[in-house]
Formats: structure tokens, C-alpha cells, sequence
């Protein structure tokens, strides 16, 4: 596990660039900005490094990160931060960043800690705050008595009956995850086709997963905890499954906060880009998740060369005399 957790408040701040988000895309950006010669910030709303990986699925296996044929999620944070602190990056863990702002000494961010951090330039990488799940229609009140978004450990659901509801790759995902530890998982979707990863589609129907499509939850029974879910068609199909967990990944619902007051342009609830990943806002860059460009492909790998890309431009921006091609690392 990482050794970084939330920062003390600081009143000031000076560096370079400031990435926003300490997930994969801004560990990698940390460090590559170092790489590149810039003294380097990290603010997150989050206490730890890693964003949703570390908060939300630590111990799920991510299969398309280059030089891993499979890695767990909290291995890959590790990873990156031992990288990136090789330059020393300022972490700053338990600080939503609220506003920027235009001065004369460059982009000033304040936090919700009241902590003020001056860079010369600015690289949003977004984070967990930024989305909220999309509900399950039914069982709200077996919230954490059954009814769950989110799997951080997986062996709290060992020996269970677990229905998994969905048809991303979160939740093909988290049914493959089970397999090997739960009593029993079943697989719900509404539709009869998966918006998932074909190879992940294949896994799912060659093991012994239960996968029922078209079916939706319609009831989640229990007297206090969950015992029992309804799952029905269209047609008025029912089928009653035994389950003490139900894991509801339906998705997430973009939820900007104070990205929406930067004066950036957005597209699709996220920073739309130029082919140098800088924003409409001169000196403000996006890489991850969080961007959006014409030909966005939404994956890891992507991210960490959106954020190479960003940070390149950033340096020759900062520091004319910088080269945006950069040398080899092993050069440094």
C-alpha cells in the first residue's frame, strides 16, 4: 500500500504545474513532469493516492496496462507513485482544489483547506468526486445491508451468493472477480447484449457465472440484510435467486463540481481538448478520464500518453527554450 495519505494543510504552495487528481493519469503525469525537469504539485479531494482504483477496486485485476498481462489495482498505484516520487512531487491528499484563477505570478488554485497553490501551469486529471453511481431503481434501503456499488475487498464477499446487476465492464468484471470466491454469482442485465469488453463477454459465458438477459431487478427481499432478489422480464418472467449481496454496477452519472465554474468548454461532462490536450483556458490542460478530444478512447493506457502529451506542451510553454520532443528517460 502507498504511504501517502492526506496532507496537513499548507498556506502556500509554489511549484511549476499543478496536476488536480492523484489517480493513475496524475501519478503518471507527476512523475513525467519531473521527468521533464518541473517541480510538481498533486492535490485530491481523496486522503490517499490512486483515486478510484485505490478507493473503489484495489484488488481487481486491470488487463490493458502496457508491460502487465494482468496487474491488481492497488499493485499499479504503488507502482506509479514509487515513480513518480523519484522527483519528489508535493502531495497534497484531502484538497479539493475549488477555483483557479488568472494573476500575474500564473494560475492560482485555492482548496477547500484554504491552502493556495501558485504553478505556471495547470493539468486536470480528474477523480472519483467527479462521478457519482447511478442507482439501483429498487432496495434502497438495503444500502450497506446487502445492496452495494462498490467491491474495495473482494474476500468480504467469499462464500457468499452474489448478484452482480449490469452490463458494462464493471460488471462483467466484478462477476469474473467473484467467480473464484463466492458461493455463487449471477449475472443480471436488462438487455440481451453487453456493452462490455468482447474477451470479457467470453470469459463470462465460458465460466460459471449465471448470466440471465433480459431481466431486470424487480424485488430485493430480507429481513434486516438482504436474502433473496426477484429478477424478471418484459414478459413477466420471475426468477427468485438467493443473495446476501447484491452489487449493483450500473455505471456513473459525471458530476463536474467546481470543473463547471473554470470557465473551460465542455463536451459530453467532460474538458474538451485540443490535440495538445490543452482546454479553452489558456495555461489550463486535461488528460484521463476527465478529457474528451475527437477519436477518445477511454482506457488506462490512453491517459498516460494524454498526460505525456500535456505535459510535454506544458514544458515548452513554461520554459521556450524546452524542446516539446523530449529525450529518452534512460538519458536522464
Amino acid at each position: 500500500m502507498s504511504g501517502h495519505a492526506a496532507t496537513d494543510a499548507a498556506a502556500e504552495v509554489s511549484v511549476d504545474l499543478l496536476i488536480v487528481g492523484a489517480g493513475p493519469t496524475g501519478l503518471y503525469g507527476a512523475y513525467y513532469a519531473g521527468f521533464r525537469g518541473m517541480s510538481v504539485a498533486v492535490a485530491d479531494a481523496l486522503p490517499e493516492v490512486g483515486g478510484q482504483i485505490a478507493a473503489l477496486y484495489p484488488e481487481k485485476l486491470i488487463y490493458d496496462v502496457a508491460g502487465f498481462p494482468a496487474v491488481r489495482g492497488q499493485e499499479l498505484v504503488d507502482r506509479l507513485t514509487e515513480q513518480a516520487d523519484r522527483w519528489n512531487p508535493t502531495y497534497l491528499l484531502g484538497h479539493g482544489v475549488t477555483d483557479l484563477d488568472d494573476t500575474a505570478e500564473g494560475i492560482v488554485a485555492a482548496t477547500d483547506t484554504g491552502t493556495r497553490i501558485t504553478a505556471g501551469a495547470v493539468l486536470v486529471c480528474g477523480g472519483i468526486g467527479n462521478f457519482i453511481p447511478r442507482e439501483l431503481p429498487v432496495g434502497s434501503e438495503y444500502l450497506d445491508r446487502g445492496l452495494r456499488y462498490f467491491v474495495p475487498r473482494l474476500d468480504e464477499l467469499g462464500g457468499q451468493d452474489v448478484v452482480v446487476v449490469g452490463g458494462g465492464d464493471s460488471a462483467l468484471d466484478w462477476a469474473l472477480s467473484l467467480e473464484p470466491i463466492a458461493s455463487s454469482v449471477t449475472l443480471v442485465h436488462r438487455r440481451a447484449r453487453f456493452r462490455a469488453h468482447e474477451r470479457s463477454v467470453e470469459q463470462v459465458h465460458a465460466s460459471s457465472v449465471r448470466v440471465l438477459t433480459p431481466y431486470e431487478v424487480e424485488k430485493i427481499h430480507g429481513d434486516g440484510a438482504v436474502s433473496e432478489v426477484v429478477v424478471a422480464t418484459s414478459d413477466g418472467d420471475r426468477i427468485t435467486l438467493p443473495a446476501q449481496t447484491v452489487v449493483a454496477a450500473l455505471g456513473f452519472i459525471a458530476d463536474l463540481g467546481p470543473i463547471e465554474r473554470w470557465g473551460l468548454e465542455l463536451r459530453r461532462r467532460r474538458i474538451l481538448v485540443d490535440r495538445t490536450m490543452r482546454s479553452s483556458r489558456e495555461r489550463v490542460y486535461a488528460a484521463g478520464d476527465i478529457a474528451d478530444h475527437d477519436g477518445k478512447v477511454t482506457l488506462i493506457s490512453i491517459g498516460f500518453g494524454e498526460a505525456a502529451l500535456a505535459v510535454n506542451h506544458i514544458a515548452a510553454l513554461l520554459d521556450p527554450a524546452r524542446s516539446i520532443t523530449p529525450g529518452h528517460s534512460s538519458d536522464a
